[in-house]
């Protein structure tokens, strides 16, 4: 597996496959091309039939700014190899050339042609059953193992993510008003901050807390505002609305927050690797259902659980998004994804919980939900990918 750099990625939102992936795809032609001029960038599949509403065609032209470009949304080419397919027509030299990339999820850009030199492998190990008999093993806790394997400047780097985080949930908290794109969204976030209960318990007092920390960080997203995919945009802020509530109510210091986003770093990485992240590719259970899956698992490391707790915290995450549909009404990263990221930092709360007490009982692996979510992505007609084509995508709002 490689580093978990690739998955954390700190950038400006909506979409990670959207915004930041085509944006990077730019970058590396105009790289590859320095004298080419005249670009028609063709879009396909999920970037042709909702580009418009992640802002893909804005991303495009402000990393091309100063070139003449025109932006071809193609909703009939099927014969792509991945949804997130875009083709960069230009003139180089007086020659006209293509060059094909694909945004294969969470920001990150494949060239079939040009294949980039592969980043080293940093882990050995493929999957968390073998992660977990070497830790064993080696009486080593998970975060200790990230640590070894990606060296100690990793810990500057999560530094530097959590950092990010908390600054979008600060920004996202200190505004009002309504999300571009439409729909007429107003942001809830402060809203929810700031509107206590008349008769609050300590458990709705957490479910509001939570939430709003979760709804600063996505109407930042929404807003093009600067996140860190975890593991994509549009999850972004599930991680850091849970992280952010515990650190402040039982007073963990930053670096048991590092050691959590190590963990959770992990679990997103052995998703990446082994199913996607990709909501183009196998539903929004690849996004949120990942980010639940990676919060789960980095609370439990924060609370100190042994290994198969926190197996089972990520496992219980991820096995009850197994079937989440992307659609995305009109194509934006609003409704019903604001929520969403809401919903799944309560839920990997609950599957700490879960984990405190049931682990003993489980017969599901991490390993095998995974294996499942991917089967499960595969098998999910696309209308019910990201495509705005079924679903509550099809509402017209």
């Amino acid at each position: 597996m490689k580093s978990i750099r690739d998955l954390y990625r700190i950038g400006r939102g909506p979409s990670s496959s959207h915004t930041m992936g085509p944006e990077s795809a730019v970058k590396r032609v105009l790289a590859l091309f320095p004298n080419a001029d005249n670009f028609t960038v063709k879009l396909y599949g999920s970037l042709a039939k909702t580009g418009k509403g992640h802002q893909t065609d804005v991303a495009i032209l402000k990393a091309f700014e100063g070139y003449n470009v025109n932006i071809i949304f193609d909703t009939k080419n099927k014969d792509i190899p991945h949804p997130n397919t875009l083709d960069f027509v230009f003139t180089n030299n007086g020659v006209e050339k293509t060059v094909r990339a694909i945004s294969i999820g969470g920001g990150a850009v494949s060239f079939p042609e040009f294949p980039q030199e592969e980043e080293k492998e940093v882990y050995k190990e493929k999957t968390f059953s073998e992660i977990a008999e070497l830790c064993n093993a080696r009486k080593m806790r998970l975060s200790d193992y990230v640590f070894e394997n990606e060296g100690e400047d990793i810990k500057l780097f999560l530094a530097e993510v959590w950092e990010t985080m908390k600054r979008a949930i600060d920004e996202g908290l200190s505004v009002r008003g309504v999300l571009p794109g439409g729909l007429n969204i107003e942001r809830k976030a402060q809203y929810l901050y700031n509107q206590r209960h008349i008769d609050e318990s300590a458990s709705t007092k957490e479910n509001r807390i939570v939430c709003s920390y979760s709804f600063a960080v996505a109407e930042q997203n929404a807003s093009s505002g600067i996140i860190v995919t975890a593991p994509t945009c549009g999850s972004c802020g599930v991680l850091p609305g849970a992280l952010r509530y515990m650190q402040e109510q039982k007073n963990f210091k930053d670096d048991a927050i590092i050691r959590a986003l190590a963990v959770g770093g992990l679990i997103g990485n052995l998703i990446k690797s082994n199913a996607s992240i990709s909501g183009a590719e196998c539903g929004c259970q690849a996004e949120i259902g990942s980010a639940c899956s990676m919060c789960a698992a980095a609370l439990a490391e924060l609370h100190e659980m042994g290994i198969a707790q926190i197996e089972y915290a990520a496992e219980v995450a991820m096995e009850h998004h197994l079937g989440l549909t992307c659609d995305p009404i009109n194509g934006l990263v609003q409704i019903p994804c604001i929520e969403r990221n809401a919903v799944a930092a309560m839920r990997a709360i609950n599957a700490l919980s879960l984990a405190n007490f049931l682990t003993d009982t489980r017969k599901i692996s991490f390993d095998m939900v995974v294996k499942t979510m991917k089967q499960t992505g595969l098998d999910m007609n696309k209308r019910y990918r990201e495509t705005s084509e079924g679903g509550l995508a099809k509402l017209k709002v």
